[in-house]
């Protein structure tokens, strides 16, 4: 079984970025439309409690924003990771006498 590299989690993660900010974008649109067509102010219609019509779409958007910024942190963490590891592999191979 083939490892799994910080470049290739980056990867992945970028990936799943990109997709869920389509999907981000398309779920913010869906209830902009709502929130005109009610002529409601911002606070009174994002709120779930005051906004029951509306609070499953309203608590997935969230959810997606979260778990899109834990997805990035994770990568940005696991590239850092990645950097000092080959960082420390070529400090160790410059300190290794030559024969």
């Amino acid at each position: 079984m083939r490892r799994s590299t910080p470049a290739d989690l980056c990867s992945v993660g970028a990936a799943r970025d990109g997709a869920g900010q389509g999907e981000l974008e398309s779920l913010k649109a869906q209830p902009e439309t709502a929130r005109h067509a009610a002529g409601e102010a911002i606070g009174v219609f994002y709120d779930p409690r005051q906004n029951a019509a509306h609070a499953a779409e309203l608590q997935r958007l969230h959810r997606l924003r979260e778990e899109m910024a834990s997805l990035m942190r994770r990568a940005e963490a696991w590239g850092r990771a990645a950097s000092g590891a080959d960082e420390h592999d070529r400090s160790a191979a410059e300190a290794e006498p030559e024969e």
